[in-house]
C-alpha cells in the first residue's frame, strides 16, 4: 500500500502520458505503482541527465557552468507531475530539472546545454535560458525572480482565454524576498489567478542563509498577507510534495485563485557546479552525510521497496533505461551541428515582424 504522509486528502493523479488522469486514481489501488514508477522515473531523468553534465564539464564539453538540482528532484517532479503537460511552468537558473520533469525530451535539451543547433531553442539559451513549449516550459532565466511575473502573466492569459490552464512558477528561496514577487502575488491574490507559485527552499540563496536573508521561518507565511493559501511540505518526499501541489493545482483549476507552495529541500552541489567561494559556509561532512540521509531517490526507492509497490528488479530496470535514455541523449547532442554564424540574426524579432520598421 502507498501512501503519503500528509495532512491533504487522499485524491491522486497518475501522469504516465503527459496529462493528468481524470478521475485520480487511489494510491494504494492498482494505478499506485504505476504513479510510483512515474515519479522514480522522472526522478532519475533529472538526477541521470545532471550527473551526465558534471561528466561533460570535466570533459571541456559545456561552454558554460551549470546549477545543479542533484538533491531536489523530489521537490521538481512532485510539483510537475501534479500539472498537465498543457500547463505552463517557468523556472529560474537552476532549471534543467523543471523541463525534464515536465517531460521534455533529453537529447534536444541536452543539445542546448552544448549550445548545439538541435537543442530547445538553437542553441541559444543554454543551461541558464532554455525554453521548452512542447512541455509548457515559458522560460527561465539567470536574473533571480524575473521568471515569476511571466507565470503570473501567463495565469492572466489563461484566465481571459478560459482554457482551464494552471501557470506553475518556480523560484528559490533567494528570491522570496523580491519585489517582483510580492507584487505578482498581489496581483494574482486579487485578481484569483491559477497560478501556483512554487518555492524550492534549499536554505541558501549562494551562500546567505534563510535564517540571515528571511524574516519568517517558513517562506509559505507570506502567503497570507495576498489572500492566498501558503502550505509548507517536505520536499524530499516526492509524494507529499505531489499531493501538496496537487491540490494547489485543482485549486487554480477550479477558478479559486493562487496559492504558495514551499518545499524544503537541500542543494547536494555547490550553487553553480564548479564554483569555489573563498570561505566556506557549509559543513562538507554534512553535506556528504546527505547521500545517504535525505536524498530523495534513495528515500523513495526503500520506501517502495518497503511497501512492496514496485520489486528491486524493476526499479533496476527503471534506472537502467533512463541510463540508455540519458546515453543517448548524449551522444545525439556531440553529433549535432553548432548552429551557422548567420543564425545570429534569426530568433531576435517576433516571426513576421520585419525589422527594418523598427524606427531609430
Amino acid at each position: 500500500m502507498l501512501t503519503t504522509a500528509t495532512h491533504l486528502d487522499d485524491r491522486g493523479q497518475a501522469m504516465t502520458d503527459g496529462t493528468a488522469a481524470d478521475p485520480p486514481p487511489e494510491l494504494d489501488g492498482p494505478d499506485g505503482a504505476a504513479l510510483a514508477r512515474e515519479l522514480m522515473r522522472r526522478m532519475q531523468r533529472v538526477r541521470l541527465f545532471e550527473e551526465a553534465t558534471i561528466a561533460l564539464f570535466h570533459a571541456g564539453e559545456l561552454p558554460a557552468m551549470v546549477h545543479l538540482s542533484i538533491g531536489q528532484e523530489a521537490a521538481v517532479v512532485g510539483a510537475c507531475l501534479a500539472t498537465r503537460t498543457s500547463d505552463y511552468m517557468t523556472g529560474n537558473h537552476r532549471s534543467h530539472g523543471h523541463p525534464i520533469a515536465k517531460g521534455a525530451r533529453l537529447d534536444a535539451l541536452m543539445a542546448e546545454l552544448l549550445g548545439k543547433a538541435t537543442g530547445v531553442c538553437g542553441g541559444k539559451g543554454g543551461s541558464m535560458h532554455l525554453a521548452d513549449f512542447s512541455v509548457g516550459s515559458l522560460g527561465e532565466s539567470g536574473i533571480v525572480g524575473s521568471a515569476i511575473p511571466v507565470a503570473t502573466g501567463a495565469g492572466l492569459a489563461a484566465q481571459v482565454r478560459g482554457t482551464g490552464q494552471v501557470a506553475l512558477c518556480f523560484f528559490g528561496d533567494g528570491a522570496a524576498s523580491e519585489g517582483v514577487l510580492h507584487e505578482s502575488m498581489n496581483m494574482a491574490g486579487l485578481w484569483d489567478l491559477p497560478v501556483v507559485y512554487f518555492c524550492e527552499n534549499n536554505g541558501f540563496a549562494v551562500s546567505v542563509t534563510t535564517e540571515e536573508s528571511l524574516s519568517v521561518p517558513d517562506v509559505a507565511m507570506r502567503a497570507a498577507g495576498y489572500g492566498m493559501p501558503g502550505v509548507t511540505v517536505d520536499g524530499q518526499d516526492v509524494l507529499a510534495v505531489y499531493c501538496a501541489t496537487r491540490e494547489a493545482v485543482e485549486r487554480a483549476r477550479r477558478g479559486e485563485g493562487p496559492s504558495l507552495v514551499e518545499a524544503k529541500t537541500y542543494r547536494f552541489h555547490e550553487h553553480a557546479y564548479g564554483l569555489v567561494l573563498p570561505r566556506p559556509y557549509r559543513d562538507q561532512a554534512v553535506v556528504d552525510s546527505w547521500f545517504d540521509t535525505v536524498d530523495p531517490i534513495t528515500l523513495f526507492h526503500d520506501r517502495l521497496l518497503a511497501e512492496r509497490v514496485l520489486t528491486a528488479g524493476e526499479l533496476q530496470a527503471l534506472r537502467d533505461e533512463v541510463g540508455a535514455e540519458v546515453e543517448a541523449a548524449v551522444e545525439f547532442a556531440r553529433r549535432s551541428p553548432y548552429p551557422p554564424p548567420e543564425a545570429a540574426w534569426t530568433d531576435v524579432y517576433a516571426p513576421g515582424h520585419d525589422p527594418q520598421e523598427v524606427s531609430a
